[in-house]
């Protein structure tokens, strides 16, 4: 098997994993280096703090004083929501280069974790300065624990083991596990009525449930640490980590930090009057380097150009798939019937959709692909099939909005919408991950992870502007909001469609 067939099949190693290993190797994790158990378990806990607190974030931002929330109108929590997004992954790129540099990725993601954790609990004490420390430690946290981690997968396997693919399946599996759990239990703890009565029989205010809600998602970050912190000699720093910092280290470091600075400010720069025009570097200047790398004679440097592609189409895809924190979130707050046969569920509750989709879907998707085996689509087109259910799902919600006018509408519309949007994510989210560890330049691996993960960066900061034009009392140009999301989604899907065959000459470091 070619490296290229190879990397066509990161959705379905899963299943694959599964088949192999049913004579007792609880999720397929018995075939794998020791390791990997530990970074599942370690990415859950993660997720599932991550997740619990993204559920509940614009929610409380926008609630009334009088309930406990901060009171912000929704462009506000919109913009610091997007604000937010974006630096946990924009931060992934010096993340990345401390741990290539200097700590290595293992003690990179343990003092990630410890951030995060720390954030939780800042959140969880009621005060607005704890509010906005506890966002900041958790993007600072996050910015050494996310692109780390996914460096150990990769670093538990040879670049041509034909078991890493699979790997990244089950570790995707943990994300999705993590994600389902967490928002039914900060959910519960922030906003059930029953919660809020325990929290009033037991002489506590009720109306500060939410921080119960953000302090149990730090319980989850403690848990993944202590489990990490006691595996961590079973797993490896990728080989490219550099014991002793070289003489340009100085040099390298004042320019990592200087990108990531200039980001940050060109992205909040964006959001001033008069300077909205910036956004569209978040196109360019990806272009720009697809072009160059394009024409260099270097392998690398095609297989950057490739990254590029890729970088672009992601962007688009989680700059609407995001919404679920901010536009689809307050839909359900605000618009839908969140009751299942007469009993009430909070809204946060439709964040779990999303990740037990996925859970259910891998393994039907898996053997899909087993079933098509050289005939299935290339990582490319799988990319343009994803985004192509992702507009499919915003065009669903075009008629729920119109509905909406008269009265809140049925959950079954945001079930339908995650079903579609979690096929999209099966198509794009595992396979682009495995991507970006093969091709990555021996020593450059956690700051290509990084460079992935600015894509997500920048489509939360994205999510956050188009979830702060969210309208209740305007049906019309809330469908009109869905409508204008699918069609940018479905140009993108049709782009990517085009150029898949040179993509994939690109990825192979081809001309």
């Amino acid at each position: 098997m070619s490296s290229q067939d190879s990397q066509e099949q990161a959705t379905h190693g899963f299943m694959a994993s599964i088949a192999s290993n049913a004579r007792g190797a609880w999720l397929g994790l018995g075939a794998h280096p020791r390791g990997l158990s530990t970074l599942y378990f370690t990415e859950l806990w993660e997720r599932f703090s991550y997740y619990g607190m993204r559920a509940l974030l614009v929610l409380f931002m926008v609630a009334p004083v009088a309930q406990g929330g901060l009171g912000f109108a929704t462009p506000t929590a919109g913009s610091i929501y997007g604000t937010y997004g974006m630096a946990v992954y924009l931060l992934a790129l010096p993340g990345g280069f401390i741990a290539d540099r200097i700590i290595g990725a293992k003690r990179s993601v343990l003092f990630g974790g410890m951030l995060i954790a720390a954030g939780h609990y800042s959140l969880a004490w009621p005060s607005m300065p704890t509010f906005y420390f506890g966002l900041i430690l958790i993007a600072v946290g996050t910015g050494l624990f996310k692109p780390n981690i996914s460096a150990l997968v990769g670093a538990l396997y040879d670049r041509d083991d034909n078991r890493r693919d699979a790997g990244f399946s089950l570790f995707y599996m943990g994300i999705n596990v993590g994600a389902f759990l967490a928002p039914l239990v900060t959910g519960f703890l922030a906003q059930s009525d029953t919660f809020k009565s325990w929290l009033s029989a037991a002489g506590f205010d009720p109306m500060q449930s939410w921080h119960w809600g953000f302090g149990a998602a730090g319980v989850g970050m403690t848990i993944s640490m202590v489990l990490f912190a006691r595996n961590m000699r079973h797993l490896r720093d990728h080989e490219g980590l550099q014991q002793e910092p070289s003489s340009s280290f100085p040099r390298q470091a004042a320019y990592m930090a200087a990108v990531t600075i200039g980001l940050l400010s060109l992205a909040l720069l964006s959001d001033v009057n008069g300077f909205r025009w910036l956004r569209w570097l978040f196109v360019v200047l990806p272009l720009m380097g697809i072009a160059y790398g394009a024409t260099r004679q270097s392998p690398d440097a095609r297989r950057m150009a490739a990254v590029g592609v890729y970088f672009l189409a992601a962007m688009v895809f989680w700059a609407i798939f995001e919404q679920a924190g901010t536009t689809l979130s307050l839909f359900a707050d605000t618009l839908t019937r969140n009751e299942v046969l007469g009993m009430p569920f909070p809204s946060s509750w439709f964040q779990s959709a999303n990740p037990i989709f996925v859970i259910m879907l891998t393994p039907l998707f898996a053997a899909l692909w087993l079933k098509l085996g050289n005939h299935q689509p290339t990582s490319p087109v799988k990319f343009g099939l994803g985004l192509t259910f992702l507009a499919a799902s915003f065009l669903l919600m075009v008629p729920a909005a119109n509905l909406a006018s008269d009265g809140r509408v049925s959950p079954l519309w945001l079930l339908g919408l995650y079903f579609l949007f979690t096929v999209g994510e099966l198509m794009l989210s595992p396979v682009g991950l495995s991507t970006m560890t093969r091709i990555a330049p021996q020593r450059m691996s956690g700051q290509v992870l990084g460079l992935w993960f600015l894509a997500t960066a920048f489509g939360d900061k994205l999510a956050g502007d188009i979830g702060g034009a969210f309208t209740t009392s305007d049906p019309d140009a809330l469908a009109l909001s869905f409508l204008a999301q699918a069609g940018l989604v479905a140009v993108a899907a049709a782009l990517m469609f085009a150029v898949a065959p040179i993509v994939r000459r690109l990825s192979e470091g081809e001309s």
